[in-house]
């Protein structure tokens, strides 16, 4: 994008003293240049200014790991409890493009532990539903929901085109789709799955076999639907567990995003939030 040099002028008009440009800022600058709000903050980060919304980010990704951030196209499979809580997280981080695929619809169930339902959105798409709060939270990112399943032509479509995805699904065979999918397409996939007070986290790069030294042949079910989603469909799941499942997760995939020319740390680990205990996953 070509940008005039009234517009960066502009910006450093409205930055204060320590480079910070306000939301307000960023809301004139994009309305007198007719530009869009995301433009116009990655022209801030490519002229050495700094959105205030991300203040507190500033020392750890630099303008640069912002930038990265803002020009990321990321997809979340599934937005329940470990979705909703992911994706909460990347809309404040600063995203630009999120990718939402789930079929499902809120239920009362939900409540004890998804981030993002309420008691006036029940019944309500949960792709739609992180649509409209991210759209609140963070209007300069760019929120995709599609209300199907990822195995659909055109979610599949759209997953060739990100540059991260997020398994945040209920079910053992598909994790193990998703994962599949990923590898045809060579994408980078942070899974993860909880159970109880017991989660897990791990990176699995394209070609990999982690997912199927962690859910061999011989535990995968066998059209029960219960067996299906593992051991969480035994013992539920809690919201400490699920956000700090989540947590992990957002973690590897900003460091992923973050530090494009560094070897990011490709190890997972099992979580025992009753200890709490880590033990590393590789």
């Amino acid at each position: 994008m070509a940008v005039p040099e009234q517009l960066k002028d502009y910006l450093l008009r409205l930055a204060d003293a320590d480079g910070l440009l306000s939301l307000s800022a960023v809301k004139a600058a994009a309305e007198k240049f007719s530009l869009t709000l995301k433009e116009i903050e990655q022209v801030v980060l490519e002229n050495g200014l700094f959105p205030e919304r991300y203040q507190r980010q500033r020392e750890i990704f630099g303008n640069l790991g912002q930038l990265r951030l803002l020009q990321a196209r990321v997809a979340i499979i599934g937005c329940g409890g470990l979705g909703g809580s992911i994706f909460a997280m990347l809309v404040r981080l600063g995203v630009g493009h999120l990718l939402v695929i789930d079929p499902d619809f809120f239920v009362e169930s939900n409540l004890n532990r998804q981030s993002l339902a309420t008691v006036d959105n029940l019944k309500s798409f949960k792709a739609e539903a992180a649509r409209e709060w991210g759209r609140a939270v963070n209007p300069a990112i760019h929120v995709e929901a599609l209300n199907q399943v990822f195995q659909s032509p055109e979610a599949e479509a759209q997953l060739k085109n990100c540059d991260l995805v997020f398994d945040a699904l209920d079910s053992i065979p598909a994790r193990l789709e998703l994962a599949a999918l990923c590898a045809r397409h060579g994408k980078m996939l942070i899974h993860g799955a909880v159970a109880g007070w017991y989660g897990q986290v791990i990176p699995v790069p394209p070609g990999s076999q982690k997912m199927d030294h962690i859910y061999p042949q011989s535990s995968r079910p066998d059209g029960d639907t219960d067996a299906a989603m593992g051991v969480e469909a035994v013992i539920g799941n809690l919201a400490p567990t699920v956000n700090a499942i989540a947590a992990f997760q957002v973690a590897k995939g900003v460091e992923f995003l973050v530090d494009a020319d560094l070897e990011a740390d490709l190890s997972g680990c099992f979580i025992d939030m009753s200890g709490p205990e880590l033990e590393r996953l590789r």
